[in-house]
């Protein structure tokens, strides 16, 4: 394998290797990160800038104001989840955690079809993100526009500038994941602190030019009609959309000094902080919006309501906040891509592992698993091009894929508290634990991850054909996740003859 072992300064990042070497890992990544830039990477996945900008229109458009409810539900839901995560990192700091985790926890099996499908669920999120730029750079200045004159992201040439826009950007968050980790973490620890006032300054603004007071998240009079329940639940598919990925921290483990004790924290922390600023804007933008039916919401979203209240060269800035806060999520889902297909290849999980494991000597990072998470973003966009019904569908596979990859992380966590966790892994004091509290936070985390995968898959013709389409469209979420597990049987067992054919020849070349 053509990795390189890349010593690093002592005191700490010496430990730190001891401890990956005791999974049965070469220290071959530089651990450049810190705290904070361990926080960021788990907030510019979650990015509330990104995906509230983009998925806000959806979620009012279902539910009306009283939608701003969804957002503590999921948080709630989402933070038990990522209490078994935090512990889980506590016990296991190795790159690609979410394959890691449930590996050790529930055999090679489940954790190959966990990390295959949140390798997949992250080339699609990654390529989903990238999209968002349509939604704000056209406001900024009309010659992003490149495509026709309608900027919306439901319209022909909207759709298609976006993927335009979304393939730029990937090719340049590709070419900063391949120069190293410490560019791409003063990169996006740079975008993040962008992003965090760029929040603070849109709350701000919103809550000092009200329309109404807070009562406001009590109207549900432009809710879809019918069942107010069954249009809650689809509009909270905005939060379930956005509060994901707060597992980056984990993900970056071996590029994070001290990860035992930093990644627990900053991953809980990287999901508080989003749903703190998340709640004042979805709260702050009903509030301060000019109207609340006139359709504007639905259709433009948040940036209606900021363009509304701001029609200066500061909205513009602010507006520029946003885009640079899609760029740091774009570039940090696929550097968590990369590091969870970095640590399946080195385990000889996935086709070409020899060349997907290899560390460049220079830069230190794995080059081509950031290359090919480029190329599929790119190539999925551009199998769409010009399809306006793209967004909603790529949003909602790639979040139920992104959900089941959880799932079989916090179920076979829970069957091994049934059996009781083994003490070793977290032999140092001081550790993140749950402690008595686990079985039962276990319990609803998997209850809860369960419900929200039938949820985000549900075939609901207004979500995946609002303005019809065929039968494979509605049902694009639940056939998705089958192509997936079909394609990854097919994957699991090539590799596993690969692997079995290497190894009885090794044992006649050694034999001879």
């Amino acid at each position: 394998m053509a990795t390189t072992f890349v010593p690093a300064p002592p005191p700490d990042t010496s430990r730190d290797g001891a401890d990956l070497a005791r999974f049965g890992y070469q220290p071959v990544l530089r651990r450049k990160l810190g705290r904070y830039a361990s926080f960021a990477a788990g907030f510019s996945f979650v990015s509330i800038l990104t995906t509230i900008f983009q998925f806000f229109g959806f979620g009012y458009s279902f539910g009306g104001a009283a939608f701003f409810w969804t957002w503590p539900i999921v948080f709630a839901g989402q933070f038990l989840v990522a209490l078994n995560f935090a512990e889980l990192a506590a016990r296991y700091p190795i790159s690609g955690c979410i394959y890691q985790w449930s590996r050790r926890l529930g055999g090679e099996l489940v954790g190959w079809f966990a990390g295959w499908m949140m390798v997949i669920a992250q080339i699609v999120t990654a390529a989903a993100a990238a999209i968002a730029l349509q939604v704000v750079l056209p406001s900024i200045w009309p010659g992003f526009q490149l495509v026709g004159d309608d900027t919306a992201l439901t319209s022909s040439s909207g759709a298609t500038n976006a993927v335009l826009l979304g393939s730029i950007l990937l090719v340049i968050t590709t070419v900063v994941n391949v120069l190293g980790i410490a560019l791409m973490s003063r990169i996006n620890s740079i975008g993040v602190t962008v992003e965090i006032v760029g929040v603070l300054a849109i709350i701000a603004l919103f809550f000092t030019h009200t329309e109404r007071g807070p009562g406001v998240v009590l109207d549900t009079d432009q809710a879809v009609p019918g069942a107010y329940w069954a249009a809650f639940l689809v509009s909270g598919l905005m939060a379930a959309y956005v509060m994901v990925g707060f597992d980056s921290a984990g993900e970056l483990s071996e590029e994070t000094k001290n990860p035992r004790r930093v990644a627990p924290r900053t991953i809980l922390t990287a999901l508080a902080v989003s749903a703190l600023g998340g709640g004042l804007l979805l709260l702050g933008a009903l509030m301060a919006a000019p109207s609340l039916s006139d359709g504007s919401l639905a259709t433009d979203g948040l940036a209606y309501v900021l363009t509304s209240k701001l029609d200066s060269p500061a909205g513009k800035v602010l507006l520029g906040c946003v885009a640079v806060a899609v760029t740091v999520c774009t570039l940090a889902i696929q550097t968590a891509g990369s590091r969870l297909m970095f640590s399946m290849a080195r385990d000889g999980k996935l086709p070409f592992a020899h060349s997907l494991a290899a560390v460049h000597p220079r830069f230190g990072t794995p080059v081509l698993p950031a290359v090919v998470i480029g190329l599929l973003g790119i190539g999925l966009l551009v199998l769409n091009l010009g399809n306006a019904a793209i967004f909603a569908t790529l949003a909602s596979v790639c979040i139920v894929t992104l959900y089941l990859a959880y799932l079989l992380v916090t179920v076979p966590l829970l069957i091994r508290r049934f059996k009781g966790m083994p003490a070793d892994e977290a032999s140092e004091t001081g550790l993140f634990s749950l402690g008595r509290l686990g079985f039962p936070i276990n319990v609803l985390a998997v209850l809860w991850g369960i419900a929200m995968a039938v949820n985000l898959a549900w075939p609901r013709a207004e979500v995946y054909t609002p303005n019809g389409g065929s039968w494979w469209m509605q049902w694009a979420a639940p056939l998705f996740v089958l192509l997936v597990v079909a394609v990854g049987a097919v994957v699991h067992r090539l590799v596993g003859g690969t692997r079995r054919a290497a190894e009885t020849s090794d044992a006649t070349t050694q034999s001879v």
